[in-house]
């Protein structure tokens, strides 16, 4: 198994379950939720441990992708597997909903591939504010599901059908080449059965994530690190500003049984994680 670490941000993982160890950190969870200055994500990267593989909280933190990204010296590709885009270029510029720019922004990222986008931000009038300059210069690609959308949408560059997605996929794959792959998994990529998150569900099941990085680990490219992030936590934010755009963009879900998410999280993290950092 290669080296990781659990960060603690929220509490999204209970204390002793993952197999490696467990940095607390909840004291920067709610300074880094959803949003925060740069001032602060560069503070809090200065003193987070570096590990090629990373878990940590709910997708509200999944801009810190960028910051993990950062280790990887060589040039890679990114792939992400996420019920959201997150290529939004408005401010703030931390924050979950537009980590991919400050991706792109680091020299040795060649590509972003984002699979299995379900909600509505890649299709107009949303689109607009997504970084829409870097898909067409081909430094990004986004695969949003298209099964419920118009035959003209059906027609957009990267968009996917549950009947065909996977054969899309391995041609992806073969035309890696050889290139270096960092892998970030929002769980709320998945089915709600799947994973409990914060966010909308996705359309994967469980087993076809796991296929994926089969097919990834299977490939002539190295997965070089990667992370997991997304299992649901209560938010608690630091300021009112970052609590109220929060609020604000979240939808309107129902409060989970925190035991039976951890159960249905673990489920999804025992089998995605062997895959993923072996």
């Amino acid at each position: 198994m290669a080296k990781a670490i659990h960060l603690n941000l929220d509490n999204a993982w209970p204390a002793g379950a993952l197999p490696f160890e467990t940095l607390d950190v909840t004291s920067w969870g709610p300074q880094l939720r959803f949003s925060a200055p740069s001032r602060l994500v560069e503070e809090f990267y200065l003193e987070a441990p570096k590990q090629p593989f990373v878990v940590y909280g709910s997708g509200d933190f999944h801009h810190l992708t960028a910051l993990w990204a950062r280790q990887v010296a060589e040039p890679f590709l990114l792939v992400s597997f996420d019920n959201h885009p997150d290529w939004d270029v408005r401010p703030p510029r931390w924050g979950c909903g537009g980590w991919v720019n400050r991706a792109l922004e680091l020299p040795s990222v060649k590509k972003i591939s984002v699979w299995g986008c379900g909600n509505f931000e890649c299709w107009w009038p949303w689109q607009i504010f997504g970084n829409r300059r870097a898909e067409h210069e081909g430094r990004l690609e986004v695969h949003p599901w298209a099964d419920d959308r118009p035959l003209s949408d059906q027609a957009r560059r990267g968009a996917i059908l549950r009947a065909t997605w996977r054969e899309h996929f391995v041609q992806f794959v073969q035309a890696l080449e050889g290139s270096n792959v960092y892998v970030t998994i929002d769980l709320d990529c998945l089915r709600a059965e799947d994973a409990v998150t914060n966010w909308e569900s996705g359309r994967f099941t469980l087993e076809d994530v796991a296929w994926a990085l089969t097919q990834l680990r299977g490939s002539s490219a190295p997965i070089v690190g990667g992370d997991i992030c997304g299992a649901f936590s209560p938010p608690i934010y630091a300021r009112r500003k970052q609590r109220f755009a929060g609020e604000m963009d979240h939808p309107e879900l129902p409060a989970p049984d925190l035991e039976a998410a951890t159960k249905v999280n673990l489920r999804a993290f025992e089998t995605l994680w062997p895959i993923l950092a072996e």
